[in-house]
């Protein structure tokens, strides 16, 4: 069968394969165009395959909301380059991606490829989307924050999608939690920009505050400050280590007089009602993966070596 240029353009259109391979897919399944997909995505996801294993360190964190605000997912997807990340498609797949988690029950990335989008597994969504855009593509993590009855959360990306939080509140009323919301949304701002450690006092653990303790002391000793009061001066330490590591008593960033607990109080009162945060996650993008000094010219090289 003569394959034509329309059959080629409706291939490409389909499949989103370059021309000619769209052309050689067709030939040889003798024109049959479900034939001819089917070639091209062995082809591509054996192209995915020796891509799957290079190192992917850009990307993008990406947040997805539900509508009544009390469920938010916050996921981390990367690609091999900066260059990829910024391109639509990867922007299109990322939100795809996470609106998929939000809604799926998935609570690994082990899990979340077994679901099914689109009518295939994930994970051979996501090889097809490999071949499609050309770099490796990964779910490297994601959280999902249900905060329930009388819930509300919030996020804030930053930056292009290089710094991502997500922070939830519980209130005593629905009523309360939309009017907190704008609120929340600031405090959100707040973490991405000062990254607390934990939530408030009693989320540090007490081997924390031993390890602060020693430091403390052995700055003292450097300092010739004499043992007898080193009880009176530790206190005054550990309360300054909590004021700089909790989100609740950090100065808030955009008024450092009240700190991020007592902003989110005064939001609440002013509506009748209380808030108080009881979650949050802040994802950087690319945070302890070893990225890969690449030797660019080398690269090519062997590229046309192949």
């Amino acid at each position: 069968m003569a394959v034509t240029a329309a059959m080629v353009k409706e291939l490409r259109q389909m499949t989103n394969a370059g021309m000619m391979d769209c052309k050689k897919a067709l030939t040889e399944t003798n024109g049959d165009m479900d034939a001819a997909v089917e070639w091209l995505r062995k082809k591509g996801l054996s192209s995915a395959a020796k891509k799957a294993g290079r190192i992917a360190s850009e990307g993008a964190i990406s947040i997805e909301i539900s509508e009544d605000s009390r469920k938010g997912t916050i996921a981390e997807i990367n690609s091999e380059t900066d260059f990829v990340a910024q391109n639509d498609n990867f922007k299109a797949l990322v939100k795809k991606a996470t609106r998929h988690i939000h809604c799926s029950t998935a609570t690994t990335v082990e899990d979340l490829l077994e679901t099914e989008i689109d009518g295939t597994r994930f994970e051979e969504f996501l090889k097809g989307e490999i071949a499609k855009i050309g770099e490796n593509i990964v779910t490297r993590r994601f959280v999902t924050v249900n905060a329930g009855e009388n819930g509300v959360v919030e996020g804030y990306i930053h930056g292009n999608g290089k710094v991502g939080v997500l922070v939830a509140a519980k209130c005593d009323s629905d009523k309360t939690c939309e009017a907190v919301r704008p609120t929340l949304k600031n405090i959100a701002m707040h973490i991405a920009a000062m990254n607390p450690a934990y939530l408030d006092e009693e989320a540090v653990p007490a081997e924390v505050i031993e390890k602060e303790k020693e430091i403390a002391i052995e700055q003292l000793k450097k300092e010739g400050k004499p043992e007898n009061i080193w009880d009176k001066i530790l206190p005054g330490k550990i309360k300054r280590f909590l004021k700089d590591n909790t989100l609740v008593n950090q100065p808030f960033v955009m008024d450092d007089k009240k700190t991020v607990g007592e902003v989110l109080n005064a939001a609440a009162k002013e509506a009748g009602g209380t808030a108080k945060i009881v979650e949050f996650i802040r994802f950087e993008l690319g945070e302890g993966i070893e990225k890969k000094e690449e030797d660019f010219a080398a690269e090519v090289a062997a590229q046309m070596g192949k």
